[in-house]
């Protein structure tokens, strides 16, 4: 399927051939008829993409500090390897998209197929788009009227915050498509209204909706014309709906406000605020959230869980049936800001239009595949890139599930440095797949994870999914016949263990986990000089882990398993790798029965050993964040975050420091490829692989 792609190193967009992408549970897959280009977000990313490095950096400096902490604990190359390869990620563009339900997924029971939805998903000739974020179109409204609801919906959350009322004076800051949504939708509901612009067709636009307008570019004074507009008694609200630097649209709402007027935010504007402007008026300031309730909310959007409408009557859904009523009702009428229409195909024109200096307002694309490239045909679910390898006996032949930040940084360039034959690499939405594969030359992007099992040509598959599909991917894998690398964790629960185990049973394939540490070249040289100690050891790990939000997918027990079970069975492996004999007893102590985040886990082993981790969360990012201690016959060990390991009171060895942190993934990559190929024994022991693995598990309480 054709869609829109944005390159943020050089801010070129394409219209790109990309898989089209399997409908999820609790998602709904859409033919696309029209989509709305929404000229203020999306310029604002092409111009972002076209700048050079430095701007980039001056326009994110949250960013630049995340980078520069990098720089210290894991030095330039890694740094600059995940900066590139963080820039060199495809965007997909667009949120406002009309089209035709082909196929639901497992939970929807809100629509059939056939039916024409609103939904917030990209420029593509199909998108999946959650139950949450879709609305039907009344048959009355058009597929170009129904293009502008997201839009809409913008503009009316920021109304809602504003709550007018009947006959009140609100004035509108910009007039781009969002303000002039917001002015009528503001007419509707019986106000008065002010735009101010520069645009003069713009300001033309906004009076034939019924709004009172002020010529900033002629140079209209706006406190003055805000004053005449409220008889002399101050605004009742402002909604700023600029894109701009510019300190002054906040700055004049507030001097034309009344006393304890409001001011709410939908676009962009400088916020250097004057304390004295709010404080003597009692002004209330508020950033309007996108579409409304919900919105950025995984529960409501990923999980489709609504709110109770007693409780919140508008959500980010109902603002968008709302929108699509008034519509209906020609209370609202989109055909004015109608300026240009482009086929899909002609799209560049369109980005070309909206960077450049000719007028434009709303812009549609329209769409013409036929269904049938979406119900009951796996094809348009796989593209060719490069003409398939012949077959060659003995080597490892790989697909890839799963194509995220991880994959793309490490696995992958360590899958091609490993001489493996890269088959094919799936991803759920097909863009960061098909990126994928063109980066490192695999022969096929799919989003048809099913296919790509049945595939003959491939005998390795390497999983790099969310934590909860790891399980499934895994017996499905190895039902398949494929040799199977998995990154951490292998399984969340006990059960899916159990189910990995019976899948294996009388097997010959292949099982490994992304336990890299224990193949970094110093964790290797440490094992070294400790087969030489006899007795038990003492090793000691500090994992300054950093504090990760509670809503990212990681830290939701049922996704990502928590850091216990996603992260720190890094560590019990690499202890359990170093000592070389089986853990007999583990115990957790948390620091907060609150938080998943910091914990101290103490191991005994079968010879006398002992382990400590402590992985916390409450530490300063200056610190390098992993540093083992090893107390051996009389001797110690310091490794400092895989880049030095000192030793103190070893015969013939003192330091060691490497010019690059090294983990050990190319090598635990390069080994599973070896093993598949027949030259070196499995990775790691299934035996340790499963006694870890169930460690953590249990000391999570799962």
């Amino acid at each position: 399927m054709k869609q829109i792609l944005q390159d943020l190193k050089t801010g070129k967009t394409s219209v790109s051939d990309v898989p089209r992408p399997m409908v999820a549970k609790g998602n709904v897959l859409i033919a696309s008829s029209r989509t709305l280009v929404s000229a203020g977000t999306e310029r604002m990313l092409v111009e972002f993409g076209k700048a050079g490095l430095i701007s980039k950096a001056r326009q994110q400096p949250d960013k630049v500090k995340q980078v520069l902490r990098k720089l210290k604990t894991d030095g330039v190359a890694v740094t600059i390897e995940t900066v590139l390869t963080k820039l060199g990620q495809p965007v997909p563009l667009g949120y406002c998209n009309v089209g035709r339900v082909v196929e639901v997924g497992q939970g929807v029971n809100e629509f059939k197929v056939g039916q024409r939805l609103v939904s917030n998903g990209k420029h593509a000739e199909f998108v999946v788009s959650p139950k949450n974020l879709c609305a039907i179109v009344p048959d009355s409204v058009s597929d170009d009227e129904a293009a502008f609801t997201v839009l809409g919906a913008i503009a009316l959350q920021a109304i809602r915050l504003v709550e007018p009322t009947l006959g009140e004076r609100v004035a509108v800051f910009g007039l781009g498509l969002i303000g002039l949504l917001t002015v009528q939708l503001l007419r509707a509901q019986g106000c008065h209204v002010l735009g101010l612009d520069f645009d003069p067709e713009k300001l033309a636009l906004a009076k034939r909706f019924g709004a009172e307008v002020c010529d900033l570019l002629q140079g209209g004074d706006p406190i003055a014309a805000a004053d005449a507009f409220s008889k002399g008694r101050g605004i009742d609200a402002a909604i700023v709906a600029t894109a701009t630097s510019s300190n002054d649209p906040v700055k004049n709402a507030a001097t034309m406000c009344r006393k304890r007027g409001k001011i709410v935010l939908v676009g962009v504007a400088g916020l250097d605020l004057s304390r004295a402007d709010f404080f003597e008026k009692e002004l209330s300031f508020q950033v309007s959230c996108s579409y409304g309730p919900g919105r950025y909310d995984a529960d409501y959007e990923e999980k489709g869980h609504d709110y109770p409408i007693a409780f919140v009557r508008w959500t980010e859904q109902r603002n968008f049936e709302a929108v699509l009523d008034m519509m209906a009702d020609r209370r609202i009428d989109m055909a004015p800001l109608i300026s240009h229409s482009f086929t899909i195909e002609d799209a560049e024109q369109a980005y070309d239009l909206i960077s450049g200096s000719a007028p434009s307002l709303g812009i549609l694309l329209s769409y013409s595949a036929p269904l049938s490239d979406a119900s009951g045909s796996r094809a348009a679910q796989t593209v060719s890139l490069i003409p398939s390898a012949p077959r060659t006996s003995g080597k490892a032949v790989i697909g890839v599930i799963g194509a995220g930040n991880y994959g793309l940084a490490v696995l992958m360039p360590a899958l091609k440095a490993s001489g493996a034959r890269l088959r094919s690499v799936a991803s759920s939405a097909g863009v960061s797949g098909l990126h994928a594969a063109n980066k490192f030359g695999f022969e096929l992007a799919t989003t048809d994870v099913a296919d790509m099992l049945a595939d003959p040509e491939i005998n390795a598959i390497v999983i790099t999914t969310r934590h909860n599909s790891h399980a499934r991917l895994v017996c499905d894998a190895l039902a398949a016949g494929k040799h199977v690398f998995v990154e951490k964790p292998l399984a969340l629960t006990d059960a899916e263990l159990d189910k990995i185990e019976q899948a294996r049973a009388g097997s010959n394939t292949i099982l490994t986990v992304g336990f890299n540490r224990r193949f970094s070249a110093l964790t290797i040289k440490a094992k070294a000089l400790l087969d030489r100690v006899q007795g038990p050891k003492a090793l000691i790990m500090t994992v300054n882990a950093g504090a990760i939000p509670a809503d990212h997918w990681t830290q939701d027990l049922d996704v990502g398993g928590g850091r216990l079970i996603g992260e720190a069975c890094h560590f019990l492996d690499l202890l359990r790798f170093l000592v070389g004999h089986p853990i007999a007893i583990s115990t957790i102590s948390r620091m907060d029965a609150r938080s998943q985040d910091s914990f101290t886990i103490t191991l005994e082993f079968e010879d006398g050993s002992l382990g400590t981790i402590n992985y916390l969360a409450n530490g300063d990012r200056s610190f390098q964040k992993e540093r083992l201690e090893i107390f051996a016959g009389g001797s110690i060990l310091q490794l400092d975050n895989f880049r030095t390991l000192k030793g103190y009171g070893w015969p013939g060895f003192s330091s060691t420091k490497l010019w690059k942190q090294d983990k050990g993934q190319s090598l635990n990559v390069q080994a599973f490829v070896n093993a598949v190929e027949g030259k070196a024994p499995p990775p790691i022991p299934v035996e340790e692989l499963i006694e870890v693995s169930r460690i953590c598990i249990s000391l999570a309480g799962r």
